[in-house]
């Protein structure tokens, strides 16, 4: 890596170390620092849930799927795109209101707790055992895409790239919280939005213009302009059902419970939906040019940054398919910004993981810490707990993350699919069904965290080989509507929905 690049690269994360301390001096209780004291704008929250939300796969994952295989990766963006819409049309503006009504709730095993008015605290404990399992795992797959990063960027081993990574992240989130991580993810969002926009037009100028460019991704392999060779309907179903997870992601679902008022709710969607809708339009054109320009220019500088071709039936390829991105960004540009493309896969990374443990450190001071052990703690002592418990998930996440070759990254789709399929349909009818009783909830959520583990471990293949998330979609809200039907919501329940439905905005 060059001087401009590596300083342009610490310029950046310097950055965002100074906006974990300006949140750390509006950080005084525990609702400021889980839910940013419900303050942020419709800008802030729409990109800070987008850049949450996709993490380094839409820098490196998608990109690389589409380099490998063409238009036919391109489903899951699909699905993504049609999910992220419908949650943010439908569950938004409900769950910021209900969220209010139901005793001012400030996390998702707070509200569920508080919408049923469970006094066993079972739901809560439940719920927030589930974020915490997916999420120390999901966390420790985002440090090890980071690691690689910064391993490849810096020259630095593994272990070592592995600690600068997440020490910089615990950082900011540690001092801060909510805030810090909403707003170092609205910065990020911006940046993973120019680098998207960004590249693929430098690409398609390079190789002579957008006919030139898919004409020469024809030659070399036709099939890659395909969105449907050689997948079956269970694959494009099974990617298209990707969109069902959003109803379920807590470090999403939390960024609609922090805006200011219900009504900023439809310019939120806007400016998200406009944001993710380009950004994966990018990934996929990142990923398609990338063929047709590995194959057709000059790649003599590849060797000064340590990326290896290989020959596939006589077309080159990168040994790396998720490396073309970055390979782009060393190939394309100067040093300067060069470094600015690095430190935007390395904000998607970041963004995700900064949320997850807000979530989870959330959910051991709010849902455990108080709710079981000091219901009496001050807002002061909730918040350091909090903090305390960023550090203590995050040490967990390296650990797991502390294999190169760990396995643990094959379990972004488990969790993905846990949350969705425990949390999604309880999420929906809790917010618009008043027949739905806390059994229900309960029996619900348990069925579809089971279901995604036992789905993905023990049924595999045939009519099996769909994504775990379809069925166990299906059969949570299944479970939910039956077991409610068996008995009836309290009088105060069915009093707090008519008031969420009747609520007036501010």
């Amino acid at each position: 890596m060059s001087i401009p690049t590596l300083i342009t690269f610490i310029v950046y994360l310097i950055g965002m170390l100074l906006i974990g301390f300006a949140a750390y001096r509006l950080t005084s209780n525990l609702s400021d620092y889980v839910l940013g004291g419900r303050r942020l704008g419709p800008g802030v929250a729409a990109l800070s849930a987008g850049a949450s939300d996709m993490s380094g796969w839409l820098l490196l994952g998608l990109p690389g799927a589409v380099y490998a295989s063409g238009l036919s990766s391109a489903w899951i963006g699909v699905g993504l795109a049609i999910g992220a819409y419908l949650n943010w049309q439908f569950v938004a503006r409900r769950l910021r209101i209900y969220t209010e009504v139901a005793s001012d709730s400030i996390t998702i095993p707070d509200y569920l707790e508080n919408r049923f008015h469970d006094k066993s605290h079972i739901l809560r404990v439940i719920s927030a055992f589930v974020i915490l399992l997916f999420f120390t795992f999901y966390t420790s797959s985002g440090m090890v895409a980071g690691a690689k990063l910064f391993e490849a960027s810096f020259g630095l081993s593994y272990e070592s790239a592995l600690w600068v990574g997440a020490i910089v992240t615990i950082s900011y989130t540690f001092l801060g919280g909510f805030l810090a991580v909403s707003w170092t993810d609205f910065v990020q969002g911006i940046l993973m939005f120019l680098a998207l926009i960004t590249v693929p037009i430098v690409a398609i100028n390079d190789l002579g213009g957008w006919s030139a460019a898919t004409d020469a991704v024809g030659r070399i392999d036709p099939t890659h302009l395909n969105m449907v060779q050689g997948v079956g309907a269970l694959a494009i179903i099974s990617s298209l059902a990707w969109g069902l997870g959003y109803f379920g992601q807590p470090h999403i679902l939390v960024r609609f419970m922090a805006l200011r008022s219900p009504k900023d709710v439809k310019k939120a969607r806007f400016i998200g939906m406009g944001w993710m809708v380009l950004g994966l339009y990018g990934a996929i054109f990142t990923g398609l040019l990338g063929l047709a320009y590995i194959n057709t220019q000059d790649l003599g500088p590849l060797g000064d940054f340590g990326v290896d071709i290989v020959n596939q039936n006589g077309v080159q390829m990168l040994a790396d398919s998720e490396k073309i991105f970055i390979t782009f960004s060393q190939l394309l540009f100067n040093p300067v910004i060069s470094g600015i493309l690095l430190a935007a896969i390395l904000s998607a990374i970041m963004s995700t993981i900064d949320s997850q443990l807000l979530v989870s450190s959330s959910a051991l001071a709010e849902d455990f810490y108080k709710a079981i052990f000091r219901k009496n703690a001050s807002e002061r002592e909730l918040v350091w707990v909090g903090r305390i418990a960023v550090a203590g998930i995050a040490l967990i996440a390296i650990l797991l993350a502390g294999n190169p070759d760990s396995s643990v990254l094959n379990l972004v789709s488990y969790a993905w699919a846990g949350f969705g399929a425990a949390f999604g349909p309880l999420i929906i009818l809790s917010l618009f069904w008043k027949g739905i009783t806390r059994n229900g909830a309960l029996a619900g959520m348990i069925v579809g965290a089971i279901t995604v583990v036992v789905w993905a471990d023990f049924l595999n293949g045939g009519i099996f080989d769909l994504y775990e998330l379809v069925p166990g979609f299906i059969l949570s809200t299944i479970v939910t509507v039956l077991v409610s039907m068996g008995g009836t919501p309290p009088k105060e329940v069915l009093r707090e929905f008519e008031a969420a439905d009747n609520y007036k905005m501010k």
